[in-house]
């Protein structure tokens, strides 16, 4: 393999620098050309590329969201977007694409697979939702920013003898409240995958007050409920104060953790391997502190477990 290309899909993810980085270090390194693709599969249909060489990506893997910008691409989602990718890829002679991003990135990596184009993943998503991995690039590093907020919250809380509510983002996913709400200390933590009864979180706040606490913090996923709606009914049920803080986008950015780096070098590294030995239609993954290869398709077949165990150990540790 000569020349690959490298892209970001979907939403942007603290780390995903660092793995632009090490795509395109590893693969000068090893002789292959490297281009990136800005903003996406809509870059891949509008030949957006440009070709990287080490100093395209000095002084980045201490970054923020990703320098190649991202976009999602409705018209990437028809035969006639993909033909036109495909043409691009093969008139700049691109053999190989790197795809950073989440599961539907990955759905599109595996769609250019079948169509002759090599293509690796590497899951880089805050919300931590990709099954055969247990962490994504920007996960840690979203939580982290969580548990940052949360720690100066609970010092007005506690002036004010307040409870808090903490929205954070998580649709269909959990994982940033629960670790987030673990790590914290959270009294309550809500999350789509987990039915909950507006009745027992109200007991456990009101068994908090009576032994002495001088406020409550509850961690609630986006997908979970809406934040207000959560305060007006606790505040009916209870008649304490309620406070509603709603994160949002401030858990994409900010400078990655350390681990979010060191994963993410690692995960981009392995992938152009990959495409050197002639792989396709595979992701790279993390598990046990090593890099693990799955096949792209069982990723499409498969949704993350929950993880039952941490969510129940928080519900001891928040008596």
């Amino acid at each position: 393999m000569k020349r690959i290309g490298v892209l970001t899909s979907g939403g942007d993810a603290p780390g995903m620098n660092a793995a632009i980085r090490a795509v395109v270090r590893h693969s000068i390194f090893n002789g292959v050309e490297v281009y990136g693709i800005k903003k996406g599969y809509q870059g891949l249909i509008n030949a957006d590329f440009v070709k990287m060489d080490l100093g395209s990506v000095g002084d980045i893997i201490h970054r923020g969201g990703t320098i190649l910008r991202t976009a999602r691409s409705e018209e990437f989602k028809t035969e006639e977007g993909i033909a036109k990718a495909i043409k691009n890829l093969k008139d700049y002679g691109i053999e190989g694409l790197v795809v950073i991003g989440g599961d539907g990135s990955f759905r599109g990596a595996y769609e250019l697979s079948k169509r002759g184009i090599a293509a690796i993943g590497v899951p880089g998503t805050i919300d931590n939702d990709i099954p055969y991995t247990e962490y994504t690039i920007g996960f840690d590093t979203a939580v982290n920013t969580v548990v940052e907020a949360v720690n100066k919250i609970r010092d007005t809380a506690t002036s004010h003898e307040r409870t808090f509510i903490v929205e954070v983002m998580g649709r269909e996913s959990g994982n940033i409240a629960l670790y987030a709400g673990v790590a914290s200390g959270a009294e309550n933590i809500l999350v789509p995958e987990i039915p909950y009864d507006i009745n027992e979180v109200c007991k456990k706040i009101m068994n908090g007050y009576k032994r002495g606490k001088l406020h409550s913090i509850i961690i609630l996923a986006e997908g979970a409920g809406h934040s207000f709606d959560v305060g007006k009914k606790i505040h009916e049920i209870t008649g304490l104060e309620t406070r509603i803080i709603v994160l949002g986008h401030v858990q994409r950015g900010g400078t990655p953790t350390a681990f979010d780096r060191i994963m993410a070098s690692r995960m981009g590294a392995k992938a152009v391997e990959l495409l050197i030995k002639g792989e396709t239609a595979k992701m790279v993954g993390y598990s046990r502190g090593e890099i693990v290869i799955t096949d792209l398709e069982k990723i499409k077949e498969k949704k993350k477990t929950f993880n039952m165990e941490l969510y129940e150990l928080a519900n001891i540790l928040s008596i």
